[in-house]
């Protein structure tokens, strides 16, 4: 919604226990988030929030039928894959992580993000990765990007450059500088990142 101007009022739920759901219970459907509301709407899921966004916004996937069919299945698969990337490199936007050796599992999701990234950005030309313009293509592997920088993931000459193009957005500025900011710790993400390698540096507010 930031990437393509469409105006919100953004409430922030920090994850302060090991058990949430309760808490999200009580504004969310699923115990969840994110969650959009729209007047007397809840639209719940990542995923379902961008299909409302679609039918209401132009720019959420990409005009040309190729390129919007290539945006649509990659986003798809990143809403429903790409589990050991999720469990072993877990997103952090303030640290920098020497990393442990990879999975195989880690290591085909580490390849396939690769491929999505020379494919999108051969085909359709850049600097987004289904063409010209910001999608929500670019909005689904947009954590990715952190997790890269994090652990300093290879994604191939391509991918790097994509990575280097959307954490320059004033959008992903704007969330860095907002997550460095937050003071609060979450003891389960904790032990995720020591769990998935050395914390080389650390700049998250105190």
């Amino acid at each position: 919604m930031r990437g393509l101007d469409i105006p919100f009022t953004e409430r922030i739920e920090p994850f302060l226990q090991a058990e949430n759901y309760a808490a999200f219970r009580e504004f969310s459907p699923t115990g969840q988030v994110p969650l959009l509301i729209d007047g007397d709407r809840r639209i719940w899921d990542s995923l379902g929030i961008t299909l409302y966004l679609a039918d209401r916004h132009d720019g959420v996937w990409p005009t040309d039928p190729d390129a919007r069919a290539f945006a649509q299945a990659v986003v798809a698969e990143m809403h429903g894959g790409f589990g050991a990337l999720r469990n072993d490199r877990t997103m952090n936007v303030g640290v920098r992580i020497a990393a442990q050796p990879c999975s195989p599992a880690l290591d085909r999701d580490i390849a396939r993000i690769g491929e999505i990234f020379a494919e999108g950005l051969q085909s359709f030309g850049g600097p987004w990765l289904a063409g010209p313009a910001f999608s929500a293509a670019d909005a689904f592997y947009a954590p990715v990007a952190f997790r890269i920088r994090t652990y300093g993931i290879d994604v191939g000459a391509a991918g790097s450059q994509w990575v280097d193009h959307i954490l320059a957005h004033p959008a992903m500025l704007e969330w860095e500088t907002a997550a460095l900011a937050e003071t609060w710790r979450e003891a389960g993400h904790e032990a995720e990142l020591a769990a998935a390698g050395a914390i080389t540096a650390d700049f998250r507010a105190i």
